[in-house]
C-alpha cells in the first residue's frame, strides 16, 4: 500500500478539479447589473426623507442588487427598514441621521392567544399599517417570547398583523403591545452591508424594545453582514443585536446610550468579526456574548463606562479572539466570564494585549472575573491598571470557576491581590 500512496497524493488535485463546478456565461441565468439609487431631496432618485422612500428604494434594488445611496438629512422612521440580500445601504457619514420617530403603546382588552393574527386593543391612535409592534405581557416580556409583527390593517379597535402570535398573552397581566421596533433590520438576508450614517434611537420618546427581536440595527437569520462606520445612539434597547448569523462584521463604529446591552451576538452566531469599535454609556454590558457564538474575533475595540460589565461571554463561546481591546470605567467587571456547566463553558479563548483599566466604578468589581469551568481560557500579555483603585481585583475567579494559564501579563496593584480565588 505504501508504494501507491504518492500515486494516490498526486492523483488528488485531478479528483478536486473534476468536483469544481463551472457555469457559463449568461446561459440560463441572465446577467443583471447591480444599480445604485439615491434617497433624499429633490436631484435624487427618491425624494423623501422617511422609511418609506428609503424602502422603496431597496425594494426596488431586489432583482438586481446594488447600492442605495441615502443624501445627508434627517430621515423619519415609523417602521424598520427592512434591507434586502446584495443591497448596500450607504450614508453620507454624520450627515445621514435615520431618526426614529415618537412611540405609541396601548394596552389590548382581548387576551392575544397563540397563532392570532389581530389583537384588540384601548386604542390605535398613533398606531398605522406598516409598522412593527411588539406583543408581551408580564411572563411574556423578554427575547424569545415576545412576539413581533407588522401591521396589516386597523378597524375600529383592532389591530390585524402579518405574523401569528407565539405565546398565550394576557390582558390582565399588564397586557401590551406597541410599536417598539428597530430603526434597520436584516432579516433572512445575504451579503449586505450598512455603512457611514447615524442611527438616532430617540430613546426619550420610544418605549424599551426587546433585544433578539429588535435593536438600533438588528440582524437575524443572515450572513454576510457588514456594518462599518455606523453611529449607533440612544436606542432603547440593545444598540446592535445579531442572532442565529454567520459572518457577521460590525467595524468602525461607535455604540452609546442604549437602554440595554451596546452589541449582543447570540443564539447561534459564529464567524463574528468585532474590531475597531467604541461602546460606551449603554445602561448594561458593552458586548454581552450570548450562546453560541464562536470561532470568533473580537479586536482593537473600545468598551468603557457602560453600565454593567465591558465584556460578558458564557454559553458555548467557544475559540474566541479577544485581542488589543480597551476595557476601562466599567460599573461592574472589565470582562466577566459567566457561570456556566463544564459542557457548555467558553472553552479555548484567548485575550492577549488588552488593557483592563479602573472598572468596578459603582461600587467596586474585578479587572477579569471568571464565574465558568473555561478550559483553555489564556491570558496573555495583558495590561491591568488601577490608579483609582476600583478594581479590587485583577484577576478573580469564583469557585465554580477553573484557572485560567497567564503569560507575561502586568499589573498594578489590587487591594485584594492581583490573583485571587474565592475559596482562599
Amino acid at each position: 500500500m505504501k508504494r501507491y500512496l504518492p500515486l494516490l497524493l498526486l492523483a488528488i488535485p485531478f479528483f478536486l478539479s473534476a468536483q469544481e463546478v463551472k457555469e457559463a456565461d449568461a446561459l440560463v441565468t441572465p446577467k443583471i447589473a447591480p444599480l445604485t439609487l439615491s434617497v433624499g431631496g429633490s436631484d435624487a432618485n427618491v425624494a423623501g426623507y422617511n422609511n418609506q422612500s428609503i424602502q422603496f428604494a431597496i425594494d426596488a434594488l431586489a432583482k438586481s442588487g446594488g447600492t442605495v445611496r441615502l443624501n445627508p438629512g434627517v430621515y423619519e422612521i415609523t417602521a424598520p427598514v427592512r434591507m434586502r440580500s446584495n443591497v448596500h445601504l450607504l450614508g453620507s457619514g454624520d450627515g445621514t441621521v435615520l431618526k426614529r420617530g415618537k412611540g405609541v403603546q396601548t394596552p389590548y382588552t382581548l387576551d392575544a392567544d397563540f397563532g392570532e393574527l389581530k389583537l384588540t386593543v384601548e386604542n390605535t391612535d398613533g398606531f398605522s399599517i406598516g409598522m412593527k409592534v411588539q406583543v408581551t405581557d408580564d411572563e411574556n416580556s423578554g427575547c424569545w417570547n415576545v412576539s413581533a409583527a407588522y401591521i396589516t390593517d386597523i378597524r375600529d379597535q383592532v389591530i390585524y398583523i402579518d405574523k401569528g402570535l407565539i405565546r398565550d398573552y394576557r390582558s390582565d397581566h399588564n397586557g401590551l403591545v406597541s410599536n417598539a421596533s428597530s430603526v434597520i433590520e436584516i432579516l433572512d438576508a445575504e451579503h449586505v452591508s450598512v455603512s457611514s450614517l447615524v442611527v438616532d434611537g430617540n430613546r426619550e420618546e420610544n418605549f424599551f424594545a426587546d433585544g433578539c427581536n429588535s435593536a438600533g440595527v438588528l440582524i437575524l437569520r443572515s450572513k454576510w453582514v457588514t456594518v462599518d462606520q455606523v453611529q449607533v445612539r440612544d436606542f432603547n434597547g440593545e444598540g446592535i443585536s445579531w442572532q442565529i448569523t454567520e459572518h457577521v462584521t460590525i467595524r468602525n463604529s461607535e455604540i452609546s446610550g442604549s437602554g440595554n446591552t451596546g452589541l449582543h451576538p447570540g443564539t447561534g452566531s459564529p464567524f463574528t468579526v468585532i474590531e475597531n469599535n467604541e461602546v460606551h454609556h449603554n445602561d448594561q454590558d458593552g458586548l454581552f456574548i450570548c450562546w453560541r457564538v464562536y470561532e470568533s474575533k473580537v479586536t482593537g475595540n473600545k468598551f468603557h463606562h457602560n453600565g454593567r460589565y465591558g465584556i460578558c461571554t458564557g454559553h458555548k463561546d467557544t475559540d474566541v479572539l479577544f485581542e488589543s481591546n480597551h476595557v476601562y470605567s466599567n460599573a461592574n467587571d472589565g470582562i466577566n466570564l459567566r457561570g456556566e456547566r463544564e459542557s457548555n463553558a467558553p472553552h479555548r479563548n484567548t485575550f492577549q494585549y488588552n488593557t483592563i483599566e479602573n472598572n468596578g466604578t459603582r461600587e467596586g468589581g474585578f479587572g477579569f472575573s471568571i464565574q465558568s469551568p473555561a478550559r483553555d481560557l489564556l491570558l496573555k500579555e495583558n495590561t491591568f491598571l488601577n490608579s483609582t483603585g476600583t478594581q479590587k481585583a485583577a484577576i478573580y475567579v469564583y469557585e465554580e470557576g477553573m484557572e485560567p494559564r497567564l503569560e507575561n501579563n502586568r499589573f498594578d496593584a489590587h487591594e485584594l491581590g492581583n490573583f485571587v480565588r474565592e475559596s482562599e
